[in-house]
C-alpha cells in the first residue's frame, strides 16, 4: 500500500511539473556605453591628429574624425558630434617643391611666415563667407617632402580675430603633427 502512495505521489509531481510555464519578466535594455575612439581609427592623415591634443592645444573638444585619400593627399576632417562647425582639416600631400619654390609659388598673398614648423611654414586668415565664419590656416613644408596645411573653419558669425588667434594654436598642433607617419 505504501509503494502504491509513494508511486501517486510521484505521478502527481511529474504531472504538475508539465503546468504552464510562468510567463517571462520584462528586463529593460541596458544603457548605451558611450566609447571614446581615437580620431586616429579613422586611417589616412587622422593617424597623425589625437582628440586628446587638439582638445589642450584649441579648447575645443572634438570627437568625430573622417578620413579622405585623392592619389598622394590624404585629408583629415574632425568635428564635434551633431556641429558642423567649427571643423578642423589637416590635409597631407607628396612634393618635391623645395623651400623657395613653396615661398614662391604656395605661401599665400598676405600670409604671416611662422618659424619652428617644418623647413619653411606660414599662417593667415580669411575673412567668413556663404555658411560659414572666418578660416585659420597654417602651412608647411615638412622635412620629409611633404607639403602639409591645417586649416580651422569657424561657426557663422564668429569673429576675424578670434581666427586670429587659432592661427597661433595651429602652428602650435602643426609642431606635433608627424607627417612621416603617414
Amino acid at each position: 500500500m505504501r509503494g502504491r502512495i509513494v508511486v501517486g505521489g510521484l505521478v502527481g509531481l511529474l504531472v504538475s511539473g508539465c503546468a504552464a510555464e510562468a510567463e517571462p519578466v520584462a528586463v529593460p535594455p541596458p544603457a548605451p556605453i558611450a566609447v571614446d575612439v581615437a580620431a586616429a581609427s579613422s586611417g589616412g592623415a587622422c593617424r597623425l591628429l589625437d582628440f586628446t591634443v587638439i582638445e589642450e592645444l584649441l579648447k575645443v573638444r572634438f570627437d568625430v574624425a573622417a578620413a579622405s585619400e585623392q592619389g598622394d593627399t590624404h585629408t583629415c576632417v574632425v568635428r564635434a558630434e551633431g556641429a558642423a562647425l567649427p571643423e578642423l582639416t589637416l590635409s597631407v600631400s607628396e612634393t618635391t617643391i623645395d623651400k623657395t619654390t613653396f615661398g614662391a609659388d604656395v605661401v599665400p598673398d598676405k600670409a604671416a611666415k611662422i618659424t619652428g614648423v617644418g623647413q619653411q611654414a606660414y599662417r593667415r586668415t580669411t575673412a567668413a563667407a556663404s555658411g560659414h565664419g572666418p578660416v585659420a590656416e597654417v602651412g608647411w613644408l615638412a622635412t620629409d617632402g611633404r607639403l602639409a596645411t591645417l586649416s580651422w573653419t569657424g561657426a557663422r558669425g564668429g569673429e576675424r580675430a578670434a581666427a586670429e588667434k587659432v592661427t597661433g594654436d595651429l602652428a602650435a598642433l602643426a609642431k606635433k603633427v608627424d607627417t612621416r607617419a603617414l
